[in-house]
């Protein structure tokens, strides 16, 4: 009999709170039997959503919350002072060991300090950063860090590297995952301070597959499959990223409605079209783990809808199953 990866939702963090993430709640359940949740909010109504749908009571738990913090609050404050909020007793649930993991649509800044203030950070973990899965044309990237540390040093990258390198192996099932630092230029000489100085010390790790610098145009070739850089650049590189998958998509939907014989060859390429769209969907790939804490946390989109939160719970399978962790123990060094 195997152990139930027992995950916290924070019912009642995102815009599509608590509609959407109960209804993801639910479809995790029913998806796979290693899963139980505890949906973390307001009791009176995340019990009303419960009852559109079936799903097996017993993996499924309503944990009481009074308070919400809101998306513009100060985050340290709103830690401190919203003690019964969702995300508060959420995170407290996996800091006791009553949960494995927890997923949030929440406030990004609330979720980064309740993260590293309640769950706290791996012993001989500098920096906890936010690592999203990003489609590329061979598959998926981990991009690491993307928003969690604007300023980083050279060894938070060689960590984030090692932390990254982990995860797309064990996790993902990428076996010697190839990992690239972001920067302006594939020469070694190229690059601000940061990435000239990180660049020497991925060099000499022996316990990753570095492949040198990795310019933002090729990262969706997928060159690499493990992305390190700073959090202000891996921000930038995410959102224009998906910026311009958005306006891709609409711009080829508009072609192919624009006359009666696109019209005819959309009908055509449909099934293939699809399949395509779905690949570069962020409901696909699930949230961004923050690695490196005592207990794995998914912050998914503000906007996620069912999708992205059944899948994001999905994730944490093998998160647990893989001891990814016990992994990351021991590879960081204590010193840093």
């Amino acid at each position: 009999m195997y152990d139930l990866v027992r995950v916290a939702v924070d019912a009642m963090g995102g815009d599509n709170a608590p509609v959407e993430i109960v209804k993801g709640a639910v479809e995790a359940v029913n998806a796979d039997s290693r899963i139980q949740v505890y949906l973390v909010g307001q009791e009176d109504v995340v019990s009303e959503e419960l009852k559109k749908y079936t799903y097996p009571a017993e993996r499924l738990e309503v944990v009481s919350a009074t308070e919400v913090i809101e998306t513009g609050e100060p985050p340290v404050m709103a830690i401190r002072r919203k003690k019964d909020s969702s995300l508060v007793k959420a995170m407290n649930l996996v800091k006791e060991g009553t949960c494995d993991a927890l997923v949030s649509a929440g406030s990004t800044g609330a979720i980064l300090v309740g993260g590293q203030v309640i769950i706290g950070r791996i012993k001989g973990v500098d920096r906890a950063p936010l690592a999203p899965i990003i489609p590329t044309a061979t598959g998926v990237a981990l991009l690491i860090d993307c928003g969690a540390n604007v300023d980083a040093k050279p060894l938070n990258l060689v960590q984030f590297a090692k932390m990254g390198s982990i995860y797309m192996e064990h996790v993902v099932g990428i076996k010697n995952p190839k990992v690239g630092i972001l920067n302006i230029g594939v020469e070694e000489e190229k690059g601000n301070a940061l990435v000239k100085e990180t660049y020497p010390l991925l060099k000499e790790c022996s316990d990753i597959h570095f492949v040198g610098n990795v310019e933002a145009r090729d990262v969706p070739a997928g060159v690499a499959d493990v992305i390190v850089c700073d959090a202000f650049a891996g921000n930038v590189l995410l959102k224009t990223m998906e910026g311009v998958s958005s306006v891709l998509i609409k711009k080829i939907k508009a072609g192919l409605m624009s006359s009666l014989v696109t019209k005819i060859g959309a009908v055509m390429i449909k099934p293939a079209l699809k399949g395509v769209v779905k690949s570069f969907s962020t409901e696909e790939h699930g949230g961004a783990p923050m690695l490196g804490l005592n207990g794995l946390v998914v912050k998914t989109h503000g906007s996620s809808k069912a999708a992205e939160i059944r899948n994001s719970i999905l994730q944490c399978i093998a998160f647990k199953e893989q001891n990814i962790n016990d992994k990351i123990r021991e590879h960081i060094v204590p010193e840093i």
